[in-house]
């Protein structure tokens, strides 16, 4: 299937010179949604894997289900000021300035393995908070996952920088 058909690109969104790949329109495809929810599932079914951790907010709907189909515990990670109890809180450099993500202080056991998952990764801010965090609460972090990457951004060199590896099902390079 060619997951690629399936993701609207909306030019000069949110601001001039940016292509904005919009996966609501694969996800309302169940076609493509389950594919590419299966085709994580058929990467990880064999790796040790505790937990599934989303990033807010697409993250949730790809990490969530995940979590489903590989019968996981799911953790999400949100932006700042949206949990109800003790956070630990790790903030990135935006473009245009500085976002914060947080995670329950107790949401992941110590030693825990954690799949980390996003539906992008561009210039990898925040994915590489989110590994920050689970690492703060003793997690370790086994990959992570995207729908789609970005490679023009370099976002990957940071990750593996980082000492972690990434999974991305597509890949819209130079477009």
């Amino acid at each position: 299937m060619d997951l690629k058909s399936a993701i609207r690109t909306i030019p000069d969104w949110p601001k001039q010179g940016i292509m904005f790949r919009d996966i609501t329109t694969l996800l309302k495809d169940a076609d493509a949604f389950s594919y590419a929810i299966d085709m994580f599932c058929e990467k990880y079914k064999n790796t040790d894997v505790d937990l599934v951790a989303g990033i807010e907010s697409r993250g949730f709907i790809i990490g969530g289900a995940i979590a489903h189909k590989l019968k996981k515990g799911f953790i999400p990670i949100r932006k700042e000021g949206k949990l109800p109890y003790k956070t630990e809180k790790e903030s990135y450099d935006l473009e245009y300035g500085r976002a914060t993500v947080e995670v329950h202080i107790d949401a992941i056991p110590k030693g825990s393995k954690v799949l980390l998952v996003d539906d992008l990764i561009a210039t990898s801010g925040t994915l590489v908070a989110a590994i920050n965090l689970i690492k703060k609460l003793s997690g370790e972090v086994v990959e992570c996952a995207v729908i789609i990457e970005l490679p023009d951004l370099h976002g990957r060199e940071k990750i593996e920088a980082k000492g972690h590896s990434l999974y991305s099902l597509i890949k819209f390079e130079g477009e």
